[in-house]
């Protein structure tokens, strides 16, 4: 997995999401862990912007912060 933009883009980008897509962040994250099971980055990428419409750079952003939850929660 590649994070083509900064940081501090990726947390402008999640900033912006409800506003433009009608949804929280976590309601984002839920549909991406109740979706397909699959394993590659831009598959999920891809499924997000065919199954709901979205934009590449929201649907990257959106698997991105999904990703480092995920993580996250394997540390601890």
């Amino acid at each position: 997995m590649s994070l083509v933009f900064s940081e501090e883009t990726h947390r402008n980008m999640l900033s912006r999401i409800p506003h433009r897509t009608g949804r929280e962040i976590s309601d984002w994250l839920r549909a991406v862990e109740e979706g397909p099971a699959l394993f590659r980055f831009e598959e999920k990428v891809s499924w997000l912007r065919s199954e709901h419409n979205l934009a590449y750079g929201h649907a990257k952003a959106i698997i991105h912060e999904y990703d480092l939850r995920r993580a996250a929660r394997r540390l601890l």
